[in-house]
């Protein structure tokens, strides 16, 4: 899972980051309120923690903003100001929930995930299926046809994500970002070697192979080569 963090003051950011990535998250950090949109924009992001008081575009603004556009992102408001028609307002723009510093972080973390959770069963189907191939997220089981298939987590989750985009192009960079949570080091074989061990129990023992290579652009999930 991946969070945005919109943060200018140097130390709270790490301090969040950190503990994040300990939790098992990805994380983007933005230290002004500019940056932060355009990242937001940009990204796919389960979550964001926004504080109100940003240089160059304060934290209403761009929480305006994203709702203005459509961005749904659950956002977990972040100030030092105390006052209840900040907390109200900061709501009323499309804010999820909101913290006063100093905070707790294991409250913060709690918080992040309880977001998440309801946005979830709000947005996320609970089975994906492409062709004879399904999956159903909450037991996290696969079938190809009548077949199931047992996979390690890895490749779970690499096939999740393939699902949730399918027949779209999906790059080597963002299957590390998603499934690895890594920056993209154009030397690694890592997603090649996760994509074969994959292919050997999706398609192995199928005429109809469903996971293919675009030269030079990454992965898809399609029924044509």
């Amino acid at each position: 899972m991946k969070l945005l963090i919109v943060e200018d003051n140097k130390k709270i950011a790490s301090l969040i980051e950190k503990g994040m990535r300990e939790a098992g998250y990805s994380v983007d950090v933005c230290q002004d309120g500019r940056s932060g949109l355009e990242s937001a924009r940009a990204g796919e992001y389960d979550a964001a923690v926004v504080d109100i008081m940003l240089p160059e575009l304060d934290g209403l603004q761009l929480i305006e903003q994203l709702r203005s556009q459509n961005i749904h992102t659950p956002i977990l408001i972040l100030s030092a100001k105390q006052s209840v028609d900040d907390r109200i307002k900061g709501l009323q723009l499309g804010g999820d929930d909101y913290m006063v510093k100093p905070f707790s972080f294991s409250e913060l973390l709690a918080r992040v995930q309880a977001l998440i959770r309801r946005d979830r069963k709000r947005a996320e189907p609970t089975t994906l299926s492409y062709h004879d191939l399904s999956m159903d997220i909450l037991s996290q089981e696969v079938y190809r046809g009548e077949q199931k298939i047992e996979l390690p987590a890895k490749e779970y989750a690499l096939l999740k994500y393939l699902m949730q985009n399918q027949e779209v192009i999906v790059s080597k960079t963002s299957i590390l970002e998603h499934v690895y949570d890594y920056s993209f080091d154009p030397q690694t074989n890592i997603v090649d070697v996760l994509v074969c061990r994959l292919r050997n129990n999706i398609d192995r023992d199928f005429e109809q192979k469903l996971i293919h290579t675009v030269r030079g652009r990454g992965y898809v999930l399609r029924t044509g080569g």
